[in-house]
């Protein structure tokens, strides 16, 4: 038999990609109809944020992520629902005072980035476990605020996908689990190869692996040209696995490809190392996710 494994679709992400890619979902109808192909294109999860119609930049808007998720749930094509709850943590210190932020500082509270979870009740939103260094911006991610987090999405019933950019964060990640700040088995998302975090090999994942917690469930993603080698290294090793356009935007060298066409490209490397996607249905219970009343 087979093994399975979980696909997760990003299908836009915060960065600035929107002109690099005409592929790239902007709008909450693009965002929904990109998560849906996704799934029927293989993927049992679709990673949602959300961006300003406008603009194409990072939006927080809770009715926006109302949109995309009543689109998706209303539709006939069955995927697994995960928010972000990652947003508003990017500081870009001002050059003539540090202490302050400068221009791109985009800081919100636990609860705030908790809001669009606590209004529409994903199985699934991430909890990002702890600050790093993106280029020249830091994300903050202090200790204080994701224990405070964390208890916001276990009083909501929600899964949290713990997301590891750096090995030191397993540790905290943990100690979340440990005091009883994380319900049933954890969920981790390794996620690689982002200027300055955990690089994107196979030692790194395996060294990740062997540190979270028995019985945890875990994937692992790589970004730009590592996205795909990490869907075959992290199968090989017994994890779940994430691509998408939040994280690549090429099908190969040269070559813009959709969200679609990116899980289909996964789900081939995954035949050629006898390893099966697992459906939406199986994906739940896999991971043990609290079904809500939409």
């Amino acid at each position: 038999m087979a093994q399975r494994t979980i696909i997760t679709a990003a299908v836009t992400g915060a960065g600035e990609t929107t002109e690099k890619s005409p592929h790239v979902p902007v709008t909450p109808k693009e965002i929904a109809e990109a998560a849906i192909e996704a799934a029927k294109a293989g993927a049992a999860i679709a990673h949602i944020h959300v961006r300003d119609p406008e603009t194409g930049s990072l939006s927080h808007d809770p009715d926006l992520f109302r949109e995309v998720v009543e689109r998706i749930r209303e539709s006939e094509t069955d995927v697994v629902i995960n928010i972000t709850a990652g947003g508003g943590g990017d500081f870009v210190p001002d050059l003539n005072n540090p202490t302050q932020g400068g221009p791109g500082t985009d800081i919100q509270t636990p609860k705030e980035r908790h809001e669009p979870v606590e209004k529409l009740l994903p199985e699934i939103c991430t909890l990002d476990c702890g600050s790093i260094n993106f280029s020249d911006q830091v994300y903050l991610g202090p200790a204080g605020w994701l224990r405070e987090h964390a208890a916001l999405i276990q009083a909501s019933g929600v899964k949290p996908e713990l997301e590891i950019f750096d090995t030191g964060q397993i540790r905290l990640a943990n100690q979340l689990y440990y005091d009883g700040l994380i319900d049933g088995d954890p969920m981790y998302q390794f996620c690689l190869g982002i200027p300055w975090g955990a690089a994107a090999d196979a030692e790194t994942i395996t060294y990740m692996r062997d540190r979270i917690v028995n019985g945890a469930s875990w994937s692992a993603f790589g970004i730009g040209r590592m996205q795909l080698p990490m869907v075959a290294q992290a199968a090989l090793l017994g994890g779940n696995i994430r691509v998408g356009l939040e994280d690549n935007l090429y099908l190969e060298k040269g070559v813009l490809g959709t969200n679609a066409q990116l899980v289909d490209k996964a789900v081939g490397i995954l035949k050629g190392v006898s390893v099966e996607p697992m459906t939406p249905q199986e994906a739940r219970e896999a991971l043990n996710l609290r079904k809500f009343e939409n």
